[in-house]
C-alpha cells in the first residue's frame, strides 16, 4: 500500500511537522483516492477539491515559515453532511436539503479548521441520520468497503467507510442511538460517542436533541484520541455544552490502570447476539485481562427496553425537529400550485415535506407526532421518559462495582444491502446494544474486535459521564495487545 496510507494521523501529522510528507502530498494522494474509489463506495457526497488543496498549501507555508505545528496540521479529515459548513453544501442526505448552503461554520468544524485540519469533504449518511445502514441517502447507500454487497452500518456509514477504505486519515460523525459506534464495527475502524456535551453540538443538524453527540471514526484509538482533543471543550453558543475541563486525552493514553473491573451483563448479550459477535465479545475480556483488568459480571435489567423506548423518545424529538422544513424558510419547496378550493399553506406544507422526506424520515415523524399527541403523551412519551430514567440509573448502580461495561456494538455481522429495508422492525433491532448509551448519556467507544468469514466484528465499551479518558486507556491497551485495527478492506490496498 502506499506508504502514505500505511500511516495513522498521528504519524501523518508528525511527518508534516519535520518535512519528510508535505500536507499537499498528502491532500493530493487521499484525493486522487477518492476519486477512484467513491464512485463504488459511495462515501462520499461532496468533496472539496479546491478548498482542501488550499488548505494544504496554507499548512505546508505555515510549516516552510517555522510556525509551530497545530494539533492536527495539514491532516486530511471528513465531516459528516450533518454538519454546517459555509463552505459547500449541507445536506443530510435528504432531497429537502438537497442544496441547502449553510451561512455559517458548525462549532466543530471551527475546531477542526483551528486546530490545522485539512477537511477534504462531506461524508455520505442516513437521511438526517435516520438508519443503521446508510441506505436511506436520497444519494445512494453506501457501500462497505469490506464487502460492497453489504452494508456499512449507519447513520454515520459514510464516514467509517472513508476511515476504513483510507479515504480520509480520521473524521467525525453524530451518534444518535448507536450511529458512530455501529458502523465503526462493520467497517472495522474505532469510533467513539462523548458524553453528552462533551462536545458542542452548534451546527449539528438536530434530530434528537436530548441524545445526538458528535465524535470521531478512525483507524485507532491513538487518531479518535487524537480528534476528540481537537473538537472537545465548552461552547456558550450550546446550552447543553458541558463545562468541565477537557484532560489531555494523549497525554493519558499509556495509563490504563491495572485491576480496573470491566462488567459484563452475559446474559443480556447470549440472548440477542449471533454466535461470532459473542465469541468477539468474549475473547476482548479475555485480552484485557491479559492487560490487567478483573472483568465481573453484572445486570443491566432494564437494558431490554431500551429499543423501545428508544424509538418513542426520538422519533417524539425528531417530528419537533423536523417541522421547520415547511418550503418556506428554506430547502426544498414543491413547484405544484394548489388545486382550487385547497388553502395554500397547508398544500405548500404537505406537498414540499412529502416530496422532500424519505420513507425512513416519514415514518419516524408520524411516529414522533402520535407519541406526543393528545391522549397518547402519557402512554407512550412519559412512560419512556420513565423507563429511560431507570436506564440510566441502573447503569448508575454497575458503576459502583465497575468503571467499564462490556458489549457487543451491535447483534450481527454487516449484513447485505437490502435486507432489512423493508423490515423496519429488524433494522431497529440493529441499534439493540448501542441506544442505552444515548439514553444515558454516557460515553462509549467501540473497536474492531475480530474476522468472522471475512467481515470485521467490533466490540464497545461504555463508561461513567465524562469517562473518556479510561475509555481510550482501556481502548489504546486492548490495541497494543492486539491488530484487527491494523486490517485494511482488500479495495483500499488494490487502489493503492
Amino acid at each position: 500500500m502506499n506508504e502514505i496510507f500505511a500511516l495513522t494521523a498521528w504519524e501523518l501529522r508528525g511527518k508534516i511537522a519535520n518535512g519528510e510528507v508535505s500536507s499537499a502530498q498528502a491532500v493530493r494522494s487521499v484525493l486522487d483516492r477518492i476519486d477512484r474509489l467513491n464512485p463504488r463506495l459511495n462515501a462520499y457526497i461532496t468533496v472539496f477539491h479546491e478548498e482542501a488543496m488550499k488548505q494544504a498549501q496554507e499548512a505546508d507555508a505555515r510549516r516552510s515559515r517555522g510556525e509551530e505545528a497545530r494539533l492536527l496540521e495539514g491532516v486530511p479529515v471528513a465531516i459528516k453532511d450533518n454538519f454546517t459548513t459555509s463552505f459547500g453544501r449541507t445536506t443530510c442526505a435528504s432531497r429537502i436539503l438537497a442544496d441547502y448552503h449553510a451561512p455559517y461554520d458548525a462549532t466543530v468544524v471551527e475546531a477542526l479548521l483551528r486546530a490545522g485540519a485539512v477537511i477534504v469533504g462531506k461524508t455520505n449518511m442516513d437521511e438526517f441520520a435516520m438508519g443503521s445502514t446508510t441506505e436511506t441517502s436520497c444519494f445512494g447507500p453506501t457501500r462497505n468497503p469490506w464487502d460492497p454487497d453489504r452494508v456499512p452500518g449507519g447513520s454515520s456509514g459514510g464516514a467509517a467507510c472513508a476511515a476504513a477504505a483510507r479515504l480520509c486519515f480520521g473524521g467525525l460523525g453524530s451518534d444518535t442511538g448507536g450511529s458512530i459506534r455501529q458502523p465503526a464495527a462493520f467497517c472495522g475502524v474505532t469510533g467513539l460517542k462523548p458524553t453528552y456535551g462533551r462536545v458542542s453540538r452548534f451546527g449539528l443538524v438536530a434530530f434528537g436533541s436530548s441524545l445526538d453527540q458528535i465524535g470521531p471514526l478512525a483507524c485507532d484509538v491513538r487518531d479518535c484520541a487524537l480528534l476528540l482533543q481537537a473538537v472537545a471543550g465548552h461552547d456558550p453558543r450550546d446550552s447543553t455544552s458541558a463545562p468541565d475541563p477537557v484532560p489531555d486525552y494523549l497525554a493519558s493514553l499509556e495509563n490504563f490502570p491495572r485491576g480496573v473491573k470491566i462488567g459484563i451483563p452475559r446474559r443480556f448479550i447470549q440472548e440477542g447476539c449471533e454466535p461470532a459477535v459473542v465469541s468477539v465479545v468474549e475473547e476482548a475480556a479475555r485480552t484485557f485481562q491479559s492487560c490487567g483488568a478483573e472483568t465481573v459480571e453484572i445486570d443491566l435489567p432494564t437494558l431490554r427496553y431500551a429499543i423501545a423506548c428508544y424509538y418513542i423518545v426520538a422519533p417524539a424529538e425528531a417530528s419537533s425537529n423536523l417541522a421547520r422544513y415547511d418550503g418556506v424558510h428554506y430547502g426544498h419547496r414543491t413547484s405544484q400550485k394548489e388545486p382550487p378550493g385547497e388553502n395554500a399553506t397547508v398544500f405548500l406544507y404537505s406537498k414540499s415535506r412529502q416530496e422532500g422526506f424519505g420513507a425512513e424520515v416519514k415514518r419516524r415523524i408520524m411516529i414522533g407526532t402520535h407519541v406526543l399527541s393528545s391522549g397518547y403523551y402519557d402512554a407512550y412519551y412519559l412512560k419512556a421518559l420513565k423507563v429511560r430514567r431507570l436506564i440510566k440509573e441502573d447503569f448508575d448502580r454497575a458503576f459502583k462495582e465497575c468503571a467499564l461495561v462490556l458489549l457487543p456494538a451491535s447483534p450481527s455481522r454487516p449484513f447485505r444491502l437490502g435486507e432489512k429495508v423493508s423490515d423496519p422492525l429488524a433494522m431497529y433491532l440493529s441499534d439493540l446494544f448501542t441506544v442505552s448509551a444515548n439514553l444515558a448519556g454516557i460515553p462509549g467507544l467501540t473497536l474492531p474486535g475480530g474476522f468472522a468469514e471475512g467481515l470485521p466484528v467490533g466490540f464497545q465499551l461504555l463508561a461513567p459521564p465524562l469517562g473518556e479518558e479510561i475509555l481510550l486507556q482501556a481502548g489504546y491497551a486492548f490495541q497494543k495487545e492486539t491488530d484487527w485495527h491494523k486490517r485494511v478492506p482488500p479495495i483500499a490496498e488494490e487502489s493503492s
